[in-house]
């Protein structure tokens, strides 16, 4: 089924251009899309069809855009190894490595997780989320790694997606991250909406009068001597794009490594061992540990743990931070 997207112009909206004005408006669709779907005729104004992307919003203008159904090849069943932390008839959680896309997308038609499921669980995942994106309940970014669960059959997919959109009350999801300077405090929540930068189409960003609510709570478990670095514990409240990311970013301490939001200018302080490790981790150093949640049969609590991967570990190891990860 296609989707629709509403949105009314308010007075800030007054006189700005109509693409800049949708791109705040949905921060979770591209200006490239919304450009696309616009001179495809899918947007109306005020009840008649819009295409011209210069044109002055009024406030009280009523916009609706249209998505249609993605249309893509159905992704090939494919070999590839997984790391299983629990598994029956109905799901299996897994530790999904860095480096590998959830779902098919353009420029990652293969390798991804999607084509490892469908060789493993066979049939019972066809029609489950679409063709695109087979059993899978929520995501990792690429270079994200740690616990996943996927469902395997219809019932386990509908009350997932349930859980994880509606009931965070019944989901633990806790993350390590190594962050560049000690958080103040050490403890707390980062609120903040997020959506897509406005400075930079590709980023998110913490925005004052746009994007989606986002609480992230966190905890500092370890702190390097020299206070360089933290390891810190992050849990979701919400499940935002980049949220983490973004959010210790907010309050002035990115990830270490992070190649989109952060700066290793702290790296040149670390000893020529972690400088190398350093220089060889091109990716942000965060790691889905902990996923728990109420199974959907049986109504019991599972809770999973997934293993640092061995670069984090030496990562950690060479930042001083290991006492932390406990």
């Amino acid at each position: 089924m296609p989707e629709e997207l509403s949105y009314i112009a308010t007075a800030d909206d007054e006189g700005a251009r109509l693409d800049k004005v949708l791109a705040t408006a949905w921060p979770e669709q591209s200006r490239s899309r919304i450009k696309s779907l616009i001179e495809d005729g899918h947007l109306s104004l005020n009840g008649t069809v819009a295409r011209k992307m210069s044109a002055k919003v009024k406030q009280g203008d009523v916009f609706s855009l249209v998505i249609p159904p993605a249309e893509a090849a159905e992704p090939v069943a494919e070999d590839i190894k997984l790391d299983i932390l629990y598994e029956d008839d109905d799901l299996l959680v897994i530790n999904k490595p860095a480096g590998m896309v959830v779902h098919p997308a353009a420029g990652n038609e293969s390798g991804t997780l999607v084509n490892a499921l469908l060789a493993h669980c066979g049939d019972s995942l066809s029609g489950i989320g679409g063709v695109k994106r087979p059993g899978i309940v929520h995501r990792l970014d690429k270079d994200t790694s740690g616990a996943m669960v996927v469902a395997k059959n219809d019932m386990a997919h509908r009350a997932l997606s349930t859980l994880f959109s509606e009931d965070k009350e019944n989901i633990d999801r806790a993350y390590l991250a190594v962050v560049w300077g000690v958080p103040k405090p050490l403890e707390g929540d980062i609120e903040g909406n997020i959506g897509r930068s406005p400075r930079n189409r590709k980023k998110m960003a913490v925005l004052k009068n746009a994007g989606k609510y986002a609480l992230t709570h966190y905890k500092t478990l370890e702190i390097r001597d020299d206070s360089l670095a933290s390891l810190v514990e992050c849990r979701l409240a919400t499940g935002r794009t980049h949220q983490i990311r973004v959010h210790m970013t907010h309050i002035g301490h990115s990830l270490v490594c992070d190649p989109v939001y952060g700066r290793n200018k702290n790296s040149q302080k670390c000893n020529f061992k972690t400088q190398e490790l350093l220089n060889a981790f091109n990716k942000q150093a965060l790691h889905a540990r902990t996923l728990g949640f109420v199974h959907p049969r049986t109504g019991k609590y599972i809770s999973t743990t997934a293993p640092l991967p061995d670069d984090l570990k030496d990562l950690i190891e060479s930042l001083n931070l290991s006492h932390g990860v406990g």
